[in-house]
């Protein structure tokens, strides 16, 4: 039973593979996403401040894109570090880069990068639609979540 129990740890592969996939395809949409804002900004260079806003949101987007397919790579290494393979994390440039040595450590990290990425919504959306009253219920909901992450993740230590 206890061998049974011990070999399971490979149904993680599941989880290694579909959040490879999903950080390749993440990576491959960004570059197809930069590679026609490139095209659309140089045949029509943006005249007005409104048109350089909108390069500006267009722009955040693809970096919280980009934040996402980079946090689904530290999970895809670090579970794959974590479950399948014996090395040391020491051994792995990329998972001491984050401090990751346990699972509870990818929980931190995926905190931290759920806090970023907010954030980032929250420039997005003020650069879009400037100072209304949406845009402060988006802030105070977005502080609130931050708060309470920062909070989980100080007692987590």
């Amino acid at each position: 039973m206890e061998r049974l129990f011990q070999n399971s740890r490979f149904l993680v592969i599941i989880a290694i593979i579909t959040t490879a996939i999903s950080s390749l395809l993440v990576y491959i949409a960004c570059v197809n996403i930069v590679f026609n804002v490139v095209k659309v900004t140089i045949t029509a260079l943006p005249d007005s401040a409104k048109g350089g806003k909108e390069l500006i949101v267009e722009l955040l987007k693809i970096l919280d894109l980009l934040l996402i397919g980079i946090t689904l790579q530290v999970i895809t290494i670090s579970l794959y570090r974590l479950f399948i393979s014996p090395a040391t994390n020491k051994s792995s440039q990329f998972l001491a880069a984050f401090h990751i040595e346990d699972f509870h450590d990818l929980k931190i990290t995926l905190v931290q990068v759920t806090s970023v990425i907010l954030v980032i919504l929250f420039l997005e959306h003020a650069v879009e639609f400037g100072g209304t009253i949406e845009t402060l219920y988006l802030g105070i909901s977005i502080a609130i979540v931050v708060a309470a992450s920062t909070f989980a993740w100080r007692s987590m230590k």
